[in-house]
């Protein structure tokens, strides 16, 4: 110890040690500093960077749905969504003097906003602790720009999608809509979703303290917009038989509907329409039944509309041919307790008359007289029981019975289109590889530029034999209101009992019309199915036919597809339907 003059000093060694310690962690944390900036640098970078810049989504526009000639079906435009950083809101410093503060700022935020300042104080103080909270989403840019106006702290805007369907309620089946992320949730938008959203892309921005965006670093990763998809809806013809099948549920107090209007020779689907409809563009009341594409979901039996198929089996087996008689005296036909029955005894007819009067005897006893799988094999090869494969959501395949050893009331009641169901959709392929001369090509709901390969299921001679029988029922039969004027038209009503709980009802009907045209060369195919109507009026022939009519002499008239009934004749069915008509020239 050194003790100079009664003060006590320190030792030399205890001032060394002392400074030997302190230079110690200098250099400790030069060398710690040298090594961060230097040999570590990226550390103190990414370490900055975690605090200060930010990643954001660059959103991608998602692709375009058009119909066959480029009209827009749903499109995307840009909108601004405002979010806010609440955490950042709650740290800001207060002055009540001044009046700044979180409550003050809320105030302001919820007068932009025009909304209720209790409301939104509840949001940010349930929120706290976030540094992201959405505001008010995909919203004008005039009122976004109100918001920001502002200048609320921790409050910001970002770009958005929002998905608009020019054609509203009358494609809303087919396209569907998305959610508010843009997420496709029905119909094309959800079928093929991934090829619609695109990528987002990526770009980086600095943050101040508060929240806000000091300046933008840099593009990441580019966006790359969704594809666009071409359906082979024609939105003319979606109109046309959307306003017509409207007005026949209305007219007739119908609980449903739908309709399908296929080309023949390509398989492309050109309106397809179903009542109840929805709008996509607000569905601030939406039910969930009006969603449904009743075309593709729903299945019913399809009563005397599959008869020109029962025929078909019976010329191509050689048993019969077009001259060929059938005795359906007394009018019935009795499988034990079960009893098929026709409206009267019409005796011995023939093919076509038994079409004409839609006997339910003659088709039966055509088919018991065929190898017991005969009407199977060919509803079988027309896609009844299957799929049409489209690739919509839900799509139904429908029932068609397949038994080791069928009873012949089975039999029997397959030959007039009861115990199988079908779609609207199965339906008018049925009737299309019909009026394609016998031959199936694929549905699609796509446009096509070159037919896609097919397969004959039905020989050209017998399906020709049979539309001149579906003719005759048009011209003299229960389907006269089908009649078009200039143009043949070959086609077959039903009227088919709606299955209840305990049976089939007696007093709930579904009245079909299915039917082609021009009956000379088939063009367009169309079935019209009307759920329970309700009235005086219930046949296919009522209810069906005259919207078939009215729908199919528009398409014909949009397409230039010329008529082909004789001149003189066009006149006389002219009178007849007391409806105007102009013959257009073209193809």
């Amino acid at each position: 110890m050194n003790i100079e003059n009664g003060v006590h000093r320190p030792g030399k060694w205890r001032f060394r040690f002392v400074y030997g310690i302190a230079l110690l962690l200098f250099l400790i944390a030069g060398g710690r500093l040298f090594y961060l900036t230097v040999v570590d640098k990226e550390f103190l970078q990414n370490q900055g960077e975690m605090r200060a810049v930010r990643t954001e989504a660059i959103p991608a526009t998602r692709g375009m749905i058009l119909d066959r000639r480029g009209e827009p079906l749903a499109v995307s435009t840009p909108t601004w969504t405002i979010i806010a950083n609440p955490r950042a809101l709650w740290k800001m410093e207060r002055d009540p003097s001044q009046g700044i503060g979180p409550e003050q700022e809320i105030k302001r935020l919820a007068g932009a906003m025009g909304v209720g300042r209790a409301w939104l104080q509840e949001k940010f103080e349930a929120n706290k602790k976030r540094s992201f909270m959405y505001l008010k989403r995909q919203i004008p840019p005039n009122e976004a720009d109100a918001i920001m106006a502002a200048n609320v702290v921790g409050v910001s805007k970002t770009k958005e999608y929002k998905r608009f369907y020019p054609a509203g309620e009358v494609a809303s089946h087919v396209v569907g809509f998305t959610n508010i992320d843009d997420k496709g949730q029905e119909g094309i938008e959800l079928a093929y979703d991934e090829a619609l959203e695109g990528h987002a892309g990526k770009r980086r921005y600095v943050k101040d303290l508060s929240g806000n965006i000091v300046h933008g670093v840099g593009v990441e990763k580019t966006e790359r917009p969704g594809e666009n998809i071409e359906l082979s809806i024609d939105l003319r013809l979606q109109y046309l038989a959307y306003r017509e099948l409207k007005a026949a549920v209305t007219e007739h107090r119908a609980t449903s509907a739908s309709a399908v209007i296929l080309d023949v020779k390509t398989g492309e689907i050109l309106a397809m329409v179903n009542q109840p409809s929805y709008n996509p563009n607000d569905r601030s009341k939406l039910e969930y039944e009006e969603l449904r594409n009743r075309a593709v979901i729903d299945l019913f039996e399809p009563g005397s509309t599959m008869k020109p198929f029962t025929l078909s089996a019976a010329l191509m087996s050689g048993q019969y041919t077009t001259e060929s008689t059938i005795n359906t005296s007394p009018g019935y036909l009795r499988f034990g307790r079960f009893t098929i029955r026709d409206a009267a005894n019409y005796g011995t007819i023939n093919l076509e008359k038994l079409l004409i009067k839609s006997s339910n005897v003659g088709s039966s006893k055509i088919a018991l007289s065929l190898p017991q799988d005969a009407i199977w094999n060919m509803d079988y090869e027309l896609g009844i029981g299957s799929a049409v494969g489209i690739g919509f959501p839900g799509e139904a395949s429908g029932v068609l019975p397949s038994h080791p050893k069928w009873h012949p009331s089975e039999i029997a009641t397959l030959a007039y289109g009861y115990g199988l169901s079908v779609s609207t959709l199965q339906l008018a392929q049925a009737y299309m590889t019909l009026a394609n001369a016998g031959y199936r090509v694929p549905v699609t709901i796509f446009k096509q530029d070159v037919p896609a390969q097919g397969k004959q299921v039905i020989p050209p001679k017998v399906a020709k034999d049979v539309l001149k029988m579906m003719e005759a029922v048009v011209q003299k039969g229960s389907g006269r209101a089908a009649q078009i004027p200039g143009y043949r038209v070959a086609g077959k009503t039903g009227t088919v009992h709606k299955v209840g709980t305990k049976g089939y009802e007696y007093d709930q009907y579904i009245a079909l019309f299915a039917g082609v045209a021009p009956a000379t060369n088939p063009r367009l195919a169309m079935v019209v199915m009307v759920n329970d109507p309700k009235g005086r009026e219930y046949y296919g022939g009522e209810v069906a036919a005259p919207v078939f009519s009215r729908v199919m002499e528009g398409a014909l008239t949009t397409l230039n597809i010329y008529p082909d009934l004789p001149e003189g004749l066009r006149e006389v069915r002219l009178q007849t339907k007391k409806v105007p008509y102009q013959v257009v020239q073209g193809g």
